[in-house]
């Protein structure tokens, strides 16, 4: 169920319809949108009657929302979220653009590319301390030693850090770190995990298990933005199908998909999504195209030598040339690039 009021609703206003919510054993969520004031309410919303909260002072409006995910509807909120980091709008007219490699390997490997992609004005790098591989015998990952190096290159390079937590025991080392904390395709299920990284209140990008639906990566969305932490950006990065000549099948129509059912800011994962390098820069562009907020594309100085990933990682030069192009394309969109 959703409240809507005006956004010069008095305070002891929304206080009373908060009060109400939490009698009637359900839990309210302040939603400031641009033109209202909702309140969204979950729980055991079945037996609320909306003419309770009709009568209420400053009340406007009450509508039942049906969707499964509730906080994350275009129903609770029918404006875009923006997510602001730094000088940084997510979510607007700017395309975010997040570039590094799979994993911090050592110290020169992650200052060596992460000097690179400043020169090229990328503002967002993303490198792995912590590796959740299929293979137990794969790299995986560099874990405490990981994150300090990040540290170090955050310092030097005034750049935002996109680290991955891997379960629970992680979440409070890498929240010191990363500017935003990602959550892998294998963890997209994980509740007891997007509960916590919920409540560190830091921006979450949410990555679609391989072989979820779009509902079912809107409900984990739903598990974070419940601990009242709406920077949630969610991302594409391929699903499991009879596909074998691509590593996964790109599923840019979930784009579009996302963006009529929800509010979050979504952004795609063409690196994944195909996993062949030199498709990468086709599929980056379809997804800007297709109305994807942004893109994170794995950049390695030397794709040959990388630990993990190298083949479907771009080198510095054709990371370049394929930004570019995407400068060039978000005029078109009507998207801009820092």
């Amino acid at each position: 169920m959703l409240i809507l009021m005006a956004l010069n609703t008095p305070k002891e206003h929304i206080d009373k319809v908060k009060e109400k919510i939490i009698s009637m054993q359900c839990t309210p969520h302040v939603i400031p949108g641009d033109s209202k004031l909702a309140i969204g309410i979950t729980g055991p919303t079945e037996s609320l009657k909306r003419v309770d909260f009709q009568v209420m002072p400053s009340v406007e409006e009450v509508v039942r929302v049906t969707k499964k995910f509730k906080l994350v509807s275009r129903m609770m909120k029918s404006d875009d979220t923006i997510i602001n980091i730094g000088n940084h709008k997510i979510g607007g007219k700017e395309l975010l653009i997040i570039a590094g490699p799979c994993a911090v390997e050592n110290r020169n490997q992650i200052f060596e590319i992460a000097g690179q992609l400043k020169e090229m004005g990328i503002n967002f790098l993303r490198a792995g301390a912590y590796k959740p591989r299929s293979s137990p015998y794969s790299f995986q990952g560099l874990k405490e030693k990981g994150l300090q190096i990040l540290s170090d290159v955050k310092k030097e390079f005034d750049m935002h850090i996109v680290t991955e937590a891997l379960n629970q025991s992680t979440v409070a080392a890498v929240a010191e770190v990363a500017d935003i904390i990602q959550l892998g395709a294998r963890n997209m299920q994980n509740f007891a995990l997007l509960e916590e990284v919920g409540k560190t209140q830091k921006p979450v990008l949410l990555k679609r298990g391989l072989s979820a639906t779009v509902e079912d990566l809107l409900l984990s969305a739903e598990y974070i933005v419940a601990q009242n932490n709406y920077n949630v950006i969610l991302c594409e990065r391929g699903i499991r199908t009879f596909e074998t000549s691509t590593r996964n099948t790109l599923d840019l129509n979930a784009v579009p998909v996302i963006k009529k059912n929800s509010h979050l800011p979504i952004i795609v994962d063409p690196s994944h999504g195909i996993g062949i390098g030199e498709k990468v820069p086709a599929m980056a562009m379809a997804s800007i195209a297709a109305g994807a907020d942004g893109l994170i594309i794995e950049v390695h100085s030397h794709p040959d030598k990388a630990l993990s990933d190298g083949y479907q990682s771009l080198d510095p030069q054709t990371f370049e040339k394929t930004l570019n192009k995407i400068r060039q394309l978000a005029e078109i969109v009507d998207r801009t690039l820092a």
